[in-house]
């Protein structure tokens, strides 16, 4: 069923910024982009989601390698222990020493799953062909991996969940733009502007479609 996403504010990237705007899915293809009044005029019995905020090409998380490879998502069971954030540093390599695969894989799962709360639907690359289990998990995800000309080394500071962390704009952040004909991957964020995704305020992810599915939605 086609489907139409509409929020107060639709930023395109490498486009102009469209008020009351909305972006009509179509399986995982973005099939209409513009005002909601033409949009949904175009396609009368589309299904239409309303959002507050902004909607955004979905975010690309430049150091998943590290987040999945270098930090602990503790279980939910494990809150009274671990506590709900990431682990890293010496927590993470305490852990890591008597860690089997199976806790392995259910943290990097646990980590995919977060990155979707985030807004993030890419991945920066490559995942090496040495870690075939950390290849498949994401292959599962469904995020998509978006290999970098040259790898992608390991920074310096504490890596986020939260792709607007590191500092860049929109335009730096998100996977690339939404174009009619391009695959649907959006991102929702529950603020005013595009001044409230950077700094340290809130920025509330409401929702993240990944290929046309709505895979993140806040309660």
């Amino acid at each position: 069923m086609l489907t139409i996403h509409a929020a107060p504010l639709v930023l395109p990237v490498g486009a102009a910024a469209v008020a009351d705007g909305a972006v009509a899915v179509d399986g995982d293809r973005i099939a209409a982009l513009g005002p909601y009044e033409e949009v949904a005029a175009a396609h009368p019995a589309a299904r239409v989601r309303r959002w507050p905020g902004l909607l955004t090409p979905g975010l690309r998380q430049d150091r998943a390698r590290e987040l999945l490879t270098r930090c602990y998502h503790p279980d939910p069971r494990e809150a009274d222990e671990l506590g709900e954030l990431p682990l890293q540093g010496e927590e993470f390599e305490r852990l890591a020493a008597t860690m089997d695969a199976t806790r392995r894989a259910g943290s990097v799962r646990r980590g995919l799953q977060r990155m979707l709360r985030h807004g993030t639907t890419h991945l920066a690359g490559p995942f090496g062909a040495d870690d075939p289990a950390l290849r498949t998990a994401v292959a599962r995800s469904g995020l998509v991996v978006q290999v970098a000309p040259s790898p992608v080394s390991v920074r310096e500071g504490v890596p986020d969940l939260d792709p607007f962390a590191a500092g860049g704009d929109l335009a730096r952040t998100a996977h690339g733009p939404l174009t009619v004909g391009g695959r649907a991957d959006l991102a929702v964020f529950d603020v005013p502007d595009e001044a409230a995704l950077y700094g340290g305020g809130p920025r509330p992810c409401v929702a993240t479609v990944l290929a046309g599915r709505l895979v993140h939605r806040a309660r």
